[in-house]
């Protein structure tokens, strides 16, 4: 890693005004916690709800993939579209630190971010109840999902000026309705990968909720759509020209 480029992409990330947005988006699920604590009848499953509506379909399903998306693609994107990646470049840097450098900010923020917002809004749902290793697993299952995501995001935003629209087509289209209707698309999903991690880490029932991957699986994905995003990064890195546009 190259700490110059690494500091440099930290400030970038966190002195935008994004940030602030993106940490506001992470509070919805917090709000939405705090929410049912007040209006849940004494019917109310909490850790059904928490699993379900709170952390899967809120948190994996939108809050992760939308972070990292926005983190993931201005970490080298931007710079790519404004031009000024050209001096990373021309320098004398192995393009696996640069693509090292480039990916591991927007992973800590994203990971931070949305982590701290999973495992605080399950706490809230499930305080004085079973939680079922909930807020953990899914706190966990959060900073490797993010992993993936950004560097799959980083990679695109290297192949192409339109990363992020890219992305948002994968995420809201691909992940969250193509997989619902043909089972065989969820190995190439992200969202489906950190949902059956979070589902091995907790101890729900299948009527409180379950992923539709089998978490070994996942594990292997995760490592070979990690390992890929990566090597075509540096790849095209290596590859790229001086005066080159994504």
């Amino acid at each position: 890693m190259n700490q110059v480029i690494f500091s440099l992409t930290m400030r970038q990330l966190l002195g935008k005004r994004r940030t602030l947005l993106l940490i506001g988006l992470a509070a919805l699920p917090v709000l939405l916690a705090v929410v049912f604590r007040l209006v849940a009848d004494e019917d109310a499953d909490p850790q059904r709800f928490a699993a379900r509506q709170i952390l899967d379909v809120l948190g994996v399903g939108a809050v992760l993939p939308f972070i990292a998306l926005v983190m993931g693609t201005a970490s080298l994107g931007s710079e790519i579209d404004d031009g000024t990646a050209v001096y990373i470049l021309a320098k004398p840097i192995p393009r696996w630190q640069i693509v090292v450098s480039k990916l591991l900010p927007p992973w800590i923020i994203s990971a931070a971010i949305v982590a701290v917002s999973m495992a605080v809004s399950s706490l809230i749902v499930l305080w004085g109840r079973d939680s079922a290793g909930l807020p953990f697993a899914f706190a966990v299952a959060a900073i490797i999902g993010s992993l993936l995501y950004c560097a799959v995001f980083l990679a695109l935003s290297i192949f192409t000026s339109r990363a992020l629209i890219s992305g948002m087509v994968y995420v809201f289209v691909w992940e969250a309705l193509i997989t619902n209707f043909l089972p065989g698309t969820r190995l190439l999903s992200i969202r489906e990968y950190t949902r059956s991690l979070a589902d091995a880490m907790s101890s729900t029932t299948k009527a409180e909720w379950e992923a539709r991957l089998d978490p070994a699986q996942a594990l292997v994905l995760v490592l070979i759509v990690g390992g890929l995003a990566i090597y075509f990064a540096i790849t095209r890195l290596k590859n790229w020209e001086i005066g080159e546009s994504g």
